[in-house]
C-alpha cells in the first residue's frame, strides 16, 4: 500500500505550500491531463491518467511510495475522496481542499447558493437530474460528457429555465454563458462545466435559513399533507378527498428525482402535494378550467408544476417517462397507456367493481403486481350532532412493476 496518499483540490489558483510540498515528495501522481501538465508535478514521478477512479485506486494501493491525486475543485464534494476511501481499497487519505466548482460557478454568477439544490448528472442519472431542475427554482448541475447542458436542455421540453453555463472554471479558457434552456441544445459546450438552472413560477426561497436548499417549514408549506378543501380554498372532487389522496400518495411514494404524472389532476391537490415531496410533476387534465386551478394551486403553495391540457391517453404520448403515475379518471384505456410506459407504480381508483376488475386485469397482464382495497371515508360534522356530511366509497387499485429477476423466477 502507498506510504501516504494526498488528495489535492485544484481550482485554477496557485497551489498552496502544503500542496506543493506533497507534490515534491510524490512518487506517483494521478489526475486529468491538465493536472499532470502542472509544472509542480515531479518529472520522475509515475503518472496515471485519472479515468476510472476505482482502477487508479487499485494502482495506488499497490504502489510503494508516496501518492498524490489531483482533482478539480473540492475533492470531498461529489469528488474522488469517497471512492478512494471505499473499504475495497483500504486507503487513508489527507485532503488539501480547494473551492468547489459549484461555489465558483455561483460566485461567477454573483448569486447566493445556500438555497440551491446540487445534483450530479451522468448518463445513468441524467433523467433524475432533469427532474430536480423541473421541480426546483435554483439547481446547480455538475455535468459530465454525454450529460451536459445540451442533453439537459433536450429533456426539459415544456419547462423553461435560465441556464448559467460555466465552462472550464479556473482556467484561461473559462467562459460564462447565460441563455434560456431551449437554446442550450444549439451549442457545443466544453468540459468540464457546471450548469446553474434558475427560474420557475416562484422566485427562489429567501436566504438566511438554517438548512441548505429549500428549508422545511417554508412559509408557503403548511404542516402535513392530504390537506383539506378549506386549505385549498375551494371544493375538491370526490376522487380528490383527503383520505383517498393520502392513500394514493402513500402508495406512490413520490420523492426527489422522480417524475410524477397526475392524470385527471382536477384541482391539482395531489399534484401539488407530490411536488411538495420534492418530485417533478406533470398535471394532465382535459378540462381547461382544471388546468387553471392546478396552476393556481401550484402558485399558492410555491411549487413547480408542468400543467398539460389534453385528453388521456392521447396526450400522454409526448410526455417524458414517468416514475410513478396517479390516474384520476379514464378507466382501463388510460391504465393501459400508462402500463406501456413502464412506471414503477400506478395508482388509480374506480367507483364500481366492474371497472376495478378491468383495471386490475390490465395491470396484471402488463406485468404488474396488483392489490385492490375498498376504501371508505366519512366526513362528520363534529360542531353539531356528528351527522355525516360526505361519504366516499371507492376501489383503490395499486400496481407495482415486477422486476426482471422476480418475473424470471415466476416463469
Amino acid at each position: 500500500m502507498a506510504d501516504r496518499v494526498t488528495v489535492i483540490g485544484w481550482d485554477g489558483s496557485p497551489l498552496t505550500e502544503a500542496a506543493r510540498s506533497a507534490l515534491r515528495a510524490a512518487t506517483l501522481v494521478a489526475g486529468a491531463a491538465h493536472h499532470l501538465a502542472l509544472p509542480e508535478v515531479p518529472p520522475r514521478a509515475e503518472r496515471i491518467r485519472l479515468g476510472s477512479v476505482d482502477l487508479a485506486a487499485r494502482r495506488i494501493a499497490a504502489h510503494r511510495g508516496t501518492a498524490v491525486v489531483l482533482a478539480d475543485g473540492d475533492p470531498g464534494f461529489f469528488g474522488v475522496v469517497r471512492a478512494l476511501r471505499a473499504p475495497a481499497h483500504g486507503l487513508e487519505v489527507e485532503v488539501v481542499p480547494a473551492v468547489s466548482a459549484v461555489a465558483t460557478a455561483f460566485a461567477r454568477a454573483g448569486m447566493p447558493w445556500d438555497d440551491a439544490q446540487v445534483v450530479v448528472a451522468h448518463r445513468r442519472t441524467l433523467r433524475r437530474a432533469v427532474n430536480v431542475v423541473r421541480a426546483h427554482t435554483k439547481v446547480a448541475v455538475l455535468t459530465s460528457p454525454g450529460a451536459g447542458p445540451a442533453e439537459l436542455a433536450l429533456l426539459m421540453d415544456g419547462v423553461h429555465r435560465t441556464f448559467v453555463i460555466c465552462e472550464e472554471l479556473g482556467t484561461d479558457r473559462e467562459r460564462i454563458t447565460v441563455l434560456t434552456s431551449d437554446k442550450a441544445a444549439d451549442h457545443v459546450w466544453r468540459d468540464p462545466n457546471v450548469v446553474i438552472a434558475v427560474g420557475g413560477t416562484q422566485p427562489p426561497a429567501p436566504g438566511g435559513g438554517w438548512l441548505a436548499g429549500r428549508e422545511p417549514g417554508h412559509p408557503q408549506d403548511p404542516r402535513g399533507w392530504a390537506l383539506t378543501a378549506q386549505e385549498y380554498g375551494e371544493g375538491l372532487a370526490e376522487g380528490e378527498a383527503p383520505g383517498l389522496r393520502a392513500a394514493q400518495l402513500a402508495r406512490l411514494g413520490p420523492r426527489t428525482g422522480d417524475l410524477v404524472w397526475d392524470i385527471g389532476a382536477g384541482s391539482g391537490a395531489l399534484a401539488v402535494e407530490a411536488a411538495r415531496f420534492g418530485a417533478a410533476v406533470i398535471a394532465v387534465d382535459a378540462s381547461a378550467d382544471a388546468c387553471v386551478r392546478s396552476a393556481a394551486a401550484a402558485r399558492r403553495f410555491g411549487v413547480q408544476l408542468q400543467v398539460v391540457h389534453g385528453r388521456a391517453p392521447y396526450v400522454l404520448e409526448d410526455l417524458p417517462e414517468p416514475d410513478v403515475v396517479r390516474i384520476g379518471g379514464g378507466g382501463a384505456p388510460v391504465v393501459q397507456a400508462c402500463v406501456d410506459r413502464r412506471p414503477e407504480r400506478i395508482v388509480t381508483h374506480a367507483q364500481n367493481r366492474d371497472v376495478a376488475e378491468e383495471m386490475v386485469r390490465t395491470l396484471a397482464e402488463g406485468d404488474y403486481d396488483v392489490d385492490c382495497a375498498l376504501f371508505q371515508a366519512v366526513d362528520l360534522d363534529t360542531a353539531g350532532d356528528w351527522a355525516e356530511r360526505t361519504r366516499s366509497v371507492v376501489f383503490l387499485v395499486t400496481g407495482r412493476r415486477r422486476e426482471r429477476a422476480t418475473r424470471d423466477a415466476r416463469h
